[in-house]
């Protein structure tokens, strides 16, 4: 669009599409932007728990069985101490 001296904004109606679409897309950015933003708090805010685990589930505590097998299976003791820990619980 271009000023034409007078105080009223000159050209034809190609200019008025172009600034639409103009407006178009820098909303459509800014809502990409908002919606990268969500999605990259929200995976980085699960991080930490297993994939296909409820929100219930999340958040309840682990018994002390649950928490020898799951050190066991990761391989963080061997087979003689899980016994052992599982014969003193």
């Amino acid at each position: 669009m271009m000023w034409d001296g007078s105080g009223h904004w000159g050209g034809g109606s190609g200019e008025w599409l172009m600034l639409v679409f103009m407006t178009v897309f820098v909303v459509a950015v800014i809502v990409a932007i908002v919606f990268l933003v969500r999605y990259l708090s929200q995976s980085s805010g699960g991080a930490s728990t297993a994939p296909g685990a409820s929100a219930a589930l999340m958040h309840a505590p682990e018994s002390p069985k649950d928490i020898l097998k799951r050190r066991y299976a990761a391989g963080e003791i061997d087979r003689e101490e899980y016994l052992q820990k599982l014969g003193d619980l």
